[in-house]
């Protein structure tokens, strides 16, 4: 009873701080003023981890196992993992580019799991058969921790593409004007707009140098996390093969979960051969990581709301 009570205090504890961490996100956005709550919110994010950490340590001592078993506590597993992915920078003094993706993803993932689910899935329940094994540790955790850094990257690349077809679109849009004007401007209105032009060339060339800045960022960022999660996936793979073995007699059975993990790796795989090729490598990059953002979520998540296969034991179905 104390430790469900603990989970309980804990769970709204870190929801509420993400919720507010979300909040002070907003406010540096939209005012310059409010820019001064960023340590705020960093700290915000580190008190989420703790409640996250507690929350899953008491899960694992009254369970007794670790809380990865089903869609629920896989959800709060994820939740921790970027959580931690959020403070890799803020602790090596880099500008976190990565909080505008990692705490929405924390807010969303935990607030999914807390409130988005039936009240009795977020029960601890007794292991199934296939499930009491060794493997559970090695093999779930590596293919939550994949699943989350390769969403964050996956994100940052989508960011990049936006920012930089952004531009793109500005920058055909002004040639189409120059084109559709029919008529020379009067020389009053061309001295007008040489000195505007003048006179914004700083801040124009400083808005250029910092978008090309954060592109950088994004892609350099990306592709360490990218490449995280790609080793974590390829882990994750391996060992579920060999315990599939151990448990089912197969290392491969062409399971909807099996099928979609080796699509995501197919997909991620392509990814770094278009970075290891010159031609292809920048935008084509970062769209076939687009690409696999919504290829992780229908592995992770979608594959689930069919509850066929041998790993049902997660999904909607079973539980209902």
């Amino acid at each position: 009873m104390i430790f469900l009570t603990l989970e309980h205090i804990l769970t709204h504890i870190s929801f509420s701080v993400v919720s507010i961490v979300i909040i002070i996100h907003f406010l540096t956005l939209l005012v310059n003023e409010f820019v001064g709550l960023y340590d705020s919110s960093e700290k915000g994010m580190l008190t989420t981890f703790f409640c996250l950490t507690g929350l899953l340590i008491t899960r694992w001592i009254y369970s007794g196992h670790l809380p990865i078993s089903d869609l629920y506590e896989s959800l709060i597993f994820l939740s921790w993992i970027f959580s931690i992915i959020h403070m890799v920078p803020y602790f090596k003094k880099h500008k976190n580019y990565l909080s505008t993706i990692t705490a929405p993803s924390t807010f969303f993932t935990q607030g999914f799991a807390t409130w988005g689910l039936l009240t009795d899935m977020n029960q601890s329940k007794i292991l199934v058969p296939a499930l009491q094994s060794q493997w559970l540790i090695m093999h779930v955790s590596m293919m939550v921790s994949g699943y989350a850094a390769l969403l964050c990257g996956s994100l940052m690349s989508a960011a990049l593409l936006v920012i930089t077809f952004r531009k793109v679109i500005r920058i055909v849009g002004k040639n189409n004007n120059l084109l559709n004007d029919s008529f020379p401007v009067d020389e009053i209105q061309y001295m007008m707009e040489k000195r505007n032009i003048l006179k914004n060339t700083f801040f124009t060339s400083s808005r250029n140098y910092y978008r090309f800045q954060l592109i950088q960022q994004l892609d350099h960022w990306g592709f360490r996390i990218l490449s995280i999660g790609f080793l974590f996936l390829t882990i994750g793979i391996l060992s579920g093969a060999v315990w599939a073995n151990e448990a089912w007699g197969s290392y491969w059975n062409w399971d909807p979960k099996e099928t979609w993990a080796f699509i995501t790796w197919t997909i991620f795989a392509i990814y770094f051969h278009t970075r290891t090729n010159k031609n292809l490598e920048g935008l084509n990059s970062a769209i076939v990581a687009s690409i696999g953002f919504l290829i992780i979520w229908i592995c992770y998540f979608g594959v689930n709301l069919l509850g066929i296969g041998l790993h049902s034991y997660g999904s909607f179905t079973l539980i209902s």
